[in-house]
């Protein structure tokens, strides 16, 4: 894989997920506007391994979702010059998501979304999670990046 574009602390300046929820370890692909290549390394100590399912831990598909959007909001915030402290990004919807084949511990997850369609503050992407150049999971995404309002 290429060289480090952002590492764990770069993507926890963007992104508010954190220990277990974050998802995306490290991208090393970025063109804003385009496209962004980054990945995830399942292990076996992953906390929803040990309920999903013991004996044959696989990676549930929603959190691969996850994950994907989680880099989607990534190229969303490096394409809009949008920063954290200001914006938030919203997954909108996800269509036709498919599973390919189980990710289980071990594996690398390389996330790769594209940006299909961009106006304002409005992303479309497509994304594909990748094991050893096979996809593993694949949909289409839409989200937005908007004003952070307070909550008390």
């Amino acid at each position: 894989m290429s060289e480090t574009v952002m590492d764990v602390t770069d993507i926890q300046n963007l992104l508010p997920h954190r220990y277990p929820f974050l998802l995306v370890d490290r991208v090393v692909e970025l063109k804003p506007g385009e496209k962004l290549v980054a990945f995830k390394n399942v292990t076996a100590n992953e906390h929803f391994f040990s309920g999903h399912f013991p004996g044959h831990p696989v990676m549930p598909g929603v959190l691969i979702l996850e994950a994907l959007a989680q880099a989607i909001a990534l190229l969303g915030y490096k394409t809009a010059n949008a920063r954290p402290e200001t914006h938030v990004t919203y997954l909108m919807s996800i269509d036709g998501a498919k599973f390919r084949k189980p990710v289980v511990p071990g594996d690398r997850l390389v996330l790769e979304v594209t940006v299909m369609r961009h106006k304002g503050m409005l992303f479309k992407a497509k994304g594909e999670a990748k094991v050893d150049g096979q996809v593993a999971a694949e949909a289409e995404f839409l989200a937005t990046i908007a004003e952070r309002k307070e909550v008390a």
